[in-house]
């Protein structure tokens, strides 16, 4: 599982987690209890070029389907095949092997929260 306090969040419940020009990128707790249990994850393509903001990708769950926001600006440089077979994956450790992409970071992430602004956020939810 990744550090959860050196990662950074959207408002949208994305986080990413960046050491030199890689960042991992998955869906908060959060957002897994919005969804309920994950069916399926249409994993973005590797290689796609990825604007902050913009859907890279999108989850189904037993309750509704939802896009997933880019956390940043960057390239698709893996995927987590894992969730192919095993999208419950999400639901059960999104801060570990549930991550959906790794991908090359263009530039550090404008308008992100850090670990205490999004617990901040969650609670004006």
């Amino acid at each position: 599982m990744l550090d959860q306090t050196k990662m950074l969040y959207s408002k949208e419940h994305e986080w990413i987690y960046i050491e030199g020009q890689t960042g991992v990128m998955g869906i908060t707790d959060f957002a897994v209890e919005q969804l309920g249990d994950v069916v399926y994850v249409e994993l973005p393509e590797i290689g796609a070029e990825a604007e902050q903001n913009v859907e890279l990708c999108s989850i189904e769950s037993s309750k509704a389907a939802s896009d997933i926001f880019a956390p940043a600006d960057g390239k698709v440089l893996e995927v987590n095949h894992g969730l192919d077979e095993n999208p419950e994956k999400v639901n059960e450790d999104p801060f570990g092997e549930g991550w959906i992409c790794k991908m090359e970071v263009h530039g550090m992430p404008k308008q992100l929260m850090d670990y205490q602004e999004y617990k901040d956020y969650l609670e004006t939810l």
